[in-house]
């Protein structure tokens, strides 16, 4: 998040994901922090992303506070495609997977009917969610895997084991890793950035690289 990652340091990060080949980049949402001017540079930068079938992100929460429509629209602009309640089939060789995403948890709706209407038990349905909380109310056997942040691993945390302060109703529980919710598969992630203090604790910002066979 900017200011407290810089945009040079974005900058790195993108060469850094680039470098790892991936087929799909997804976005979690939170690009910026405190001040709307930092929202352009950021998806400048982000506009860089390489992957074979395309980035695809979400709004956090502090988007919808600094600017929801400048997001979008520099989102758009950056040739990342959001998936705020919406969905993309992605195809290979015959394969397909599917990928939604829902709105944010505190200041959008969360619609999952586009991520499932036309699915089968037998698809892989992946769906990211900037907010893990929302895996409690998903009532669909459709989805396998769900990706979420929010909770910067803590970002303060005592060695790695518990952290004081977690923006979640259900504790430690999506503080950040992989967690099992009934049949789904959730994989939250620390995130890169940071939010007040800009000091990060056993608690490293991530990458995460999945790789589905």
């Amino acid at each position: 998040m900017v200011p407290f990652f810089s945009v040079d340091r974005l900058g790195k990060l993108v060469n850094k994901v680039n470098n790892l080949e991936p087929d799909i980049i997804l976005l979690g949402g939170d690009y910026v922090h405190i001040d709307s001017k930092y929202i352009e540079p950021c998806f400048q930068e982000l506009s860089n992303l390489k992957a074979t079938f395309g980035v695809f992100g979400v709004l956090g929460n502090h988007d919808h506070r600094e600017g929801p429509e400048l997001t979008r629209k520099y989102m758009t602009e950056a040739g990342i495609h959001l998936i705020d309640n919406k969905a993309y089939w992605i195809e290979k060789e015959g394969e397909r997977i599917k990928i939604g995403g829902v709105g944010d948890y505190y200041f959008d709706k969360q619609y999952l009917e586009p991520a499932i209407f036309d699915t089968t038990k037998e698809d892989f349905v992946i769906l990211v969610t900037h907010n893990p909380d929302y895996v409690e109310e998903i009532n669909s056997n459709r989805i396998d895997l769900v990706f979420a942040g929010h909770t910067h691993g803590g970002q303060v945390t005592f060695f790695g084991l518990w952290a004081p302060l977690i923006p979640s109703s259900y504790g430690q529980r999506y503080r950040t890793g992989l967690i099992n919710v009934g049949d789904i598969k959730v994989i939250v992630s620390n995130g890169i950035g940071t939010i007040f203090p800009p000091v990060r604790f056993f608690a490293r910002p991530q990458i995460i690289v999945v790789v589905l066979e």
